[in-house]
């Protein structure tokens, strides 16, 4: 036993001995990988996917690593996701158009194990998890009366509505992996900048999603406005549930539209970070006896 203590003791002191603890930030961006369908466009043609994964756009880290040794590391990081726009529902026909889009707002974080294979070149692998954030879909939807409801509103044929309205979706917690190649250059003893690329594999399964903004005017045939707010938050219209709720099961006699079933969402992406890494002092291995 008391020799089991010492040599994890040792063990312990010479990785202190080498010890070393960087900070770095970076910036970059990411493409999707692995895309899955989001949506689909349509046209008095047909009709056509939509493929991609809410994890492209810019992103931002900040990481702490502590090497104990010259090869060896711990690496935690934060980072946030500023996601492109991704093509959910794009609608162009007679008499009716939307255009809703959706984009991931989302922070995250991961805790990798770092190697160097020599003093440029290193690699990280790690789990990945996401801390907070939301997917938030953005929709504008314009159609035009029929006669009977232009008759019933009081306005002439070919007036139409425009609806504008914001979706926030959040997800359950997700775990998932995420590995880099990178290469570091020394500028001097403390400095250094590094470019890697880098993987991201998760996806996350929706919880639940709130309607945060809506607003639909009534809009005649010359593009005057002639009725403001004829739907808004406080008065949605009817069917339109202003909180949902995403569940595994429904009932074959569901009647509750507020629930629907879940999905998954691709987060996975493919990008190249650049960045600037500051290094405390080493510390100098000892020979005492």
């Amino acid at each position: 036993m008391k020799h089991s203590i010492t040599v994890l003791l040792a063990l312990l002191l010479s990785t202190t001995t080498y010890a070393q603890f960087q900070v770095s930030a970076s910036g970059g961006y990411a493409i999707g990988s692995a895309g899955m369908k989001l949506g689909e466009t349509q046209t008095a043609n047909g009709i056509e996917n939509s493929y991609g994964s809410y994890g492209e756009g810019l992103n931002a880290q900040l990481r702490g690593t502590y090497f104990f040794n010259d090869s060896f590391g711990l690496d935690l990081s934060l980072g946030y996701l500023h996601g492109d726009d991704q093509t959910v529902s794009d609608v162009n026909l007679t008499g009716y158009e939307v255009d809703a889009v959706a984009r991931a707002r989302a922070f995250g974080a991961a805790a990798s194990i770092v190697y160097k294979f020599n003093t440029n070149v290193y690699a990280r692998l790690g789990a990945l998890v996401k801390l907070g954030g939301k997917t938030e879909a953005v929709v504008y939807q314009k159609a035009t009366f029929s006669q009977a409801e232009a008759d019933a509103i009081g306005v002439p044929y070919g007036s139409y509505s425009e609806t504008n309205y914001v979706e926030d979706y959040h997800g359950q917690f997700p775990l998932g992996f995420v590995a880099a190649l990178g290469y570091e250059y020394p500028l001097n003893e403390n400095f250094s900048v590094f470019a890697e690329a880098e993987y991201y594999g998760i996806s996350l399964k929706r919880k639940d999603s709130e309607i945060t903004a809506f607003n639909t005017d009534v809009v005649l045939p010359d593009g005057t406005v002639a009725v403001r707010g004829l739907y808004t938050l406080d008065n949605l219209p009817e069917g339109t549930n202003r909180h949902t709720t995403f569940v595994d099961e429904l009932p074959s006699d569901n009647t509750d539209s507020s629930k629907e079933l879940a999905v998954k969402v691709p987060y996975s992406s493919f990008g190249i970070n650049f960045g600037v890494i500051y290094k405390f002092k080493k510390a100098a291995p000892s020979h005492d006896r």
